[in-house]
């Protein structure tokens, strides 16, 4: 007879990331003068040292800060810079600006999610892109603007979806061997 699978137990801390993360995230929150207020400033140093902010870290901060972990969770729902899911090595933001949509950014989107095979906020099942659509980039001349990692492509047509892709893809096999 089989053992039925506990539901909601998560994996202790450092099964999920190495010791050494919950180590420089608690230094940090340990070199604070106060930590009231910091929440935003704490789970923004989290998300670079983790990549992301699954339950587990937020649980760690919430232990820390001795707040509730529904409070921390509540903050990191609410603002769109916080991600509870790991990205991918490179990430697509699609400015979805006023400029850049009137010229073709919604084409442009779905051309790279067709391509990926995946829709915004979410990742490559071998974990080489993420796309995000955004609110705005910033180069409304250059509309329609993409921007890789920290590389903005202007003026970007949907016949250039596939070199953009395959760019990073070669820089991921790259990385990868």
């Amino acid at each position: 007879m089989t053992q039925p699978q506990e539901i909601g137990v998560t994996k202790p801390l450092e099964r999920e990331f190495p010791k050494k993360k919950y180590d420089e995230l608690e230094s940090f929150i340990n070199s604070l003068e106060t930590t009231k207020g910091a929440l935003i400033e704490i789970l923004h140093k989290a998300q670079d040292i983790f990549g992301y902010l699954p339950r587990d870290v937020q649980l760690f901060v919430a232990r820390k800060l001795g707040i509730p972990g529904a409070e921390v969770y509540g903050v990191v729902s609410f603002y769109s810079y916080f991600t509870t899911k790991p990205s991918g090595i490179h990430t697509i933001s699609i400015c979805m600006g006023t400029a850049c949509f009137v010229r073709g950014a919604d084409k442009i989107a779905e051309k790279f999610k067709e391509k990926l095979g995946i829709e915004s906020n979410e990742t490559t099942e071998d974990g080489l892109f993420t796309i995000k659509d955004v609110r705005c980039i910033g180069a409304c001349g250059l509309a329609p603007v993409v921007m890789v990692d920290d590389k903005v492509y202007g003026r970007v047509k949907v016949e250039d979806v596939d070199d953009i892709i395959n760019t990073y893809r070669r820089k991921g096999e790259a990385v990868c061997r």
